[in-house]
């Protein structure tokens, strides 16, 4: 099985509350069970994470560099702003796709500068949750 960690940030929580026209109306633990059910039908160990803190996505990714396969992070408000994460994406040598339901470069200009974008193998947005599948699948052929 392959070990995947799927990481949320700040406010992704809220989906099916906040701002439906940019993010639609499922839940964030519709989002949660559309990706358990196609890992248990893809030979993967999905581990699922959502924080609001920084500090506590920097440690997962930092535990993730011993414990996972591959990493798929959106990490919200955090990809335009935070040094820290992608200072702790940097030093993970495990695949890494950073992830958007929104296509962050069709919104406001402070969201076109990403981070992360520099230390992830790849860039999937603007495809709503079915974003997080197609991270999933890609992820899988990037790990070994």
């Amino acid at each position: 099985m392959k070990k995947i960690i799927i990481l949320n940030g700040p406010n992704l929580n809220l989906l099916g509350e906040r701002e439906k026209s940019q993010y639609g109306s499922f839940t964030f633990k519709d989002l949660e069970d559309k990706c358990k059910k196609y890992a248990s039908k893809n030979d993967i160990n999905l581990t699922l994470f959502q924080s609001n803190i920084e500090g506590e996505l920097v440690e997962k990714i930092q535990s993730a560099r011993k414990e996972q396969e591959g990493l798929i992070i959106n990490a919200g408000g955090y990809t335009h702003t935070s040094v820290a994460i992608h200072d702790a994406l940097k030093i993970v040598k495990i695949p890494i796709i950073e992830l958007h339901i929104t296509n962050i470069y069709n919104r406001e200009e402070f969201r076109h500068k990403s981070l992360i974008s520099n230390v992830a193998n790849g860039v999937i947005c603007g495809f709503g949750a079915e974003g997080y599948i197609m991270a999933l699948d890609a992820i899988k052929k990037y790990i070994k």
